[in-house]
């Protein structure tokens, strides 16, 4: 944040590490905005910068690599790659609440009703995958994730 405005101000901004601008004045609403992308980004790139690709979920392997998933050593189910990422993303967060918006911007880069409506029916597609274990469920916390 800067009231300075010449090109090469900016340019050395860049360089010295800034990854991104604003000149004063400045206006509130942008400011928040370009927070909260920020900190939205940070929080995506953290969770998608994990290396990990096999999971055990119940008595299910997840490779996301291969994109399978196999019950109890049996045959494996290949995924379609947004079941995969869905389901990776779920075992990142297992036992705790993963936030739709997370989902949503990771893997359909938009957060909208349809997009939304979307991630429900894959939703469907992995719980009726994992119903082979009853120990194993994705539950919604309404409001929540």
């Amino acid at each position: 944040l800067t009231a300075k405005t010449m090109k090469e101000d900016v340019l050395k901004g860049y360089k010295v590490g800034a990854d991104d601008y604003l000149n004063k004045p400045f206006d509130s609403e942008v400011l928040l905005m370009k927070i909260k992308a920020i900190i939205q980004r940070k929080a995506t790139e953290s969770i998608s910068d994990s290396k990990q690709f096999e999971f055990k979920i119940g008595k299910f392997d997840l490779n996301s690599k291969l994109r399978f998933l196999r019950f109890n050593g049996g045959d494996p189910v290949k995924l379609s790659p947004k079941e995969n990422e869905l389901l990776r993303l779920l075992a990142l967060h297992e036992n705790d609440l993963m936030p739709r918006e997370l989902a949503l911007t990771k893997i359909w880069r938009d957060d909208n009703y349809f997009t939304s409506r979307s991630m429900d029916v894959y939703i469907a597609k992995l719980r009726k995958y994992l119903k082979q274990d009853e120990k194993v469920e994705i539950l919604n916390i309404h409001g929540e994730g």
